[in-house]
C-alpha cells in the first residue's frame, strides 16, 4: 500500500497545529484579555506573547 496523505489530511494537520498555538497564546500568554487600546498596542501585546511562546518552545526543544 502506498503511504501518502491527501490534501484534506495535510490541511487538518496544519490547522490543528495552528489551533494549538492559538490556544496556548490565549490560555498561557495573555492573549485572551488584552487590556490596551489601539492597533499598535494590541499588536505589541500579542507579539510579546508570541515571543514568550517561542522561547518556551525552544526551551522545551533543548531540554
Amino acid at each position: 500500500m502506498v503511504n501518502y496523505q491527501t490534501a484534506e489530511m495535510q490541511r487538518y494537520n496544519e490547522r490543528s497545529t495552528v489551533e494549538r498555538v492559538n490556544g496556548r497564546l490565549k490560555d498561557e500568554f495573555g492573549g485572551r484579555r488584552v487590556r490596551v487600546r489601539g492597533h499598535a498596542k494590541v499588536t505589541c501585546h500579542l507579539m510579546f506573547g508570541i515571543l514568550a511562546l517561542t522561547a518556551d518552545q525552544l526551551l522545551k526543544f533543548v531540554t
